[in-house]
């Protein structure tokens, strides 16, 4: 008599979110306060998200108050900007705080559409759910611009991505390419044990000292309120695209060792050829060039444009309403892709997911 076999159900949740980063946890601070079932998938070995392969002496842009997440603030502890490691501690303990059900390391490789429910094609098997947050960010999908002559450079290209400290670049002949926060607090540290330039389009706008991040947030959500609601907005002096002074930043700026100078006009085999036409040798360049939205698994779905974006209304995808995106910038939210602006995109995502599950509020919740 043939041996029966044994059939597995397929896992099926209410709500799963694709990522267990700050994105993914903000999320579900908001799903738990409803009677459903929720899952946070996360492709990362530990709680931290992304944060846990930034560089050694990263810092936050404002202070611990305003760098956290919805319900718990992040604890002081003694410094006024929490560096990496403080981060990634204070992630892990919110997930073990809110006692929220990561599942981790799992690795989505496909989202596709059943006429019930989507369908997650997974490392450790199929997972179904009725409605999907995508919360996977950038941190794995960066962005490195086209130069000429970039495939005969000999000397080694890195990208934010890929460094951690300074000290493999001592004594060596470096360009840092980016005129962000990242390419500020890189060449700040680079300076000190390199001879460095910092390639940027325009000259960089330094905040003032006593304007941290919370100061821009403030303003910059201030001018996006104005301009969604079709309101005149008072143009403010700060973007958020200058540069905090973060201790490290404030220290080189003084010493004179933060100018910048204009883009290379080609790379060679042994370094770059300047605008003006002169040749000078690198052994290095560090791409401080951003990201692009991590989204390859959603393919299935049909939802991405040619740049690989989705097209939303609010965070919720236009194609297929069953999918919202957080963490991947203003096209998601403003400010989205931070600590402190996280909240409003994960609260409005979790929330439209519970309206379209008919969900109940727990009670003992909040």
């Amino acid at each position: 008599m043939p041996a029966k076999t044994e059939s597995r159900a397929i896992p099926s949740f209410d709500v799963v979110v694709i990522g267990g980063g700050q994105a993914g946890l903000a999320c579900g601070y908001f799903l738990r306060r409803y009677a459903l079932r929720f899952v946070i998938l996360d492709g990362e070995q530990a709680g931290g998200g992304a944060w846990q392969h930034m560089w050694a002496s990263l810092r936050t842009f404002s202070p611990a108050r305003w760098s956290s997440l919805p319900g718990w603030r992040m604890p002081e502890q003694g410094s006024q900007w929490p560096h990496r490691d403080e981060v990634i501690d204070y992630l892990r303990h919110y997930e073990q705080r809110y006692q929220l059900p990561v599942k981790r390391p799992v690795t989505v490789h496909d989202v596709t559409a059943g006429p019930q429910r989507l369908h997650l094609a997974t490392d450790h098997g199929e997972i179904r759910a009725r409605a999907v947050i995508n919360a996977t960010g950038s941190w794995h999908h960066p962005y490195i611009p086209a130069y000429p002559g970039q495939q005969e450079f000999r000397g080694r290209q890195w990208h934010t991505v890929d460094y951690d400290r300074p000290e493999p670049f001592r004594g060596r002949r470096v360009l840092v390419v980016g005129g962000g926060n990242s390419g500020a607090q890189l060449m700040a540290e680079l300076a000190t044990v390199a001879e460095v330039s910092w390639v940027t389009f325009e000259p960089p706008r330094f905040l003032p000292e006593s304007v941290d991040g919370r100061v821009l947030f403030e303003r910059a959500s201030a001018l996006w309120r104005a301009r969604q609601s079709g309101e005149a907005a008072v143009e403010t002096e700060y973007g958020l695209g200058d540069i905090v002074q973060t201790p490290a930043v404030h220290a080189a700026l003084k010493q004179g060792r933060l100018g910048s100078v204009r883009p290379f006009r080609a790379l060679t085999e042994s370094g770059v050829i300047w605008p003006d036409g002169t040749e000078e040798a690198i052994d290095d360049v560090i791409w401080c060039t951003g990201f692009r939205p991590a989204l390859n698994h959603l393919a299935g779905l049909g939802v991405q444009d040619d740049a690989g974006r989705v097209a939303v209304e609010g965070n919720r995808s236009s194609v297929e309403p069953r999918l919202w995106l957080v963490g991947h910038g203003n096209w998601t939210g403003f400010a989205s892709a931070t600590l402190m602006g996280v909240m409003r995109s994960a609260r409005q995502a979790s929330e439209g997911s519970v309206r379209l599950l008919g969900a109940k509020r727990w009670r003992h919740r909040s």
